[in-house]
């Protein structure tokens, strides 16, 4: 009997054997057939076979599972992956058992494609890196496929190009990454990425959002650990002091950094500037020059229903 298994008369609502009731049928899948383990008698037949439609080879030697029928098609690359060629060099081709000439279907891919293939790998790489989702790789991978295209940019390292795509498709999706996050899981310079940013923006004929202080406040207090209270009153000083124009000059970054000093040292949850530094990849005397700007005017920042741990007198003055 080809591959069968077993199971209880109960398991099909109404099936079983009219002479032996309580007894296991046995369902032949090759023939479609449920058979009593008893007596034998067919009970049903034509059974839906639910096996594979092709024989699997998964457990042969230095042979691929036939089940597995390649990777998704990427739209972004021609053809769909789907262009073969049959081997037909008998110098070459390979024989089977009877000297009868084997074919081999092999994808050929042009130099355009492996540089597309490659840098989508890149950047799917970056992304896996920084947790990004998915909708933010699609976006990057287009951008590059663009810039490709219009060999404005030839001679630049795919690298750069990579990167600076992802960077730009992070902010045009609404969650920005800083340039040194990027550079941190690229193998290019910040310098290099901010560079090919800015070209890749006037090739493309494309912008992104300016950056404020809210696009990072949540991810840093969240990577430091601070309470919502905290967060909210970092959010509170930050927004204040730019609408005040006392950080005027100041990147967002270096900003919200500054934020996030001053309202932990008012909390119970005090962060160093080393600390917020290294998660806001900023240096620490870039968040001392921003914060001895906001000091002057700290009691003006805080929002009312801002709970101090540590006075605004007592906070450190620099």
């Amino acid at each position: 009997m080809a591959a069968s298994g077993s199971r209880g008369a109960a398991g099909r609502a109404g099936v079983g054997c009219i002479y032996h009731p309580e007894a296991h049928l046995v369902e032949d899948y090759h023939a479609g057939d449920m058979i009593c383990s008893e007596c034998g008698m067919v009970i049903g037949d034509r059974v839906i076979d639910v096996g594979s439609e092709w024989r699997t080879f998964s457990n042969d030697k230095d042979t691929k599972d036939s089940s597995r029928v390649g990777a998704a098609e990427n739209p972004l690359l021609g053809g769909g992956d789907l262009s073969t060629m049959i081997m037909q060099d008998k110098k070459t081709a390979q024989v089977d058992a009877f000297g009868a000439q084997m074919y081999k279907n092999r994808r050929t891919l042009s130099s355009s494609e492996r540089a597309l293939l490659g840098a989508f790998r890149e950047i799917a790489q970056m992304a896996d890196r920084l947790n990004l989702p998915r909708m933010i790789i699609d976006r990057a991978d287009t951008l590059f496929k663009q810039v490709h295209e219009t060999k404005a940019l030839k001679g630049r390292s795919n690298d750069a190009i990579s990167a600076a795509c992802l960077y730009i498709a992070c902010r045009q999706e609404g969650v920005p990454r800083t340039l040194k996050e990027i550079c941190a899981v690229s193998k290019v310079s910040k310098k290099e990425i901010g560079r090919v940013f800015k070209h890749i923006l006037k090739t493309l004929e494309t912008n992104v959002e300016l950056i404020t202080t809210g696009d990072f406040m949540s991810r840093f207090c969240s990577n430091l650990g601070l309470p919502n209270s905290v967060q909210k009153g970092a959010t509170f000083i930050a927004r204040k002091a730019v609408d005040l124009d006392l950080v005027s000059g100041r990147s967002p970054i270096s900003v919200a950094a500054a934020a996030i000093y001053m309202a932990s040292q008012a909390s119970q949850d005090k962060k160093s500037q080393k600390d917020i530094g290294d998660i806001a990849g900023v240096a620490e005397v870039t968040i001392r020059q921003s914060y001895k700007l906001m000091y002057p005017q700290a009691h003006r920042l805080f929002p009312e229903d801002f709970k101090f741990f540590t006075p605004i007198e007592q906070l450190p003055t620099q």
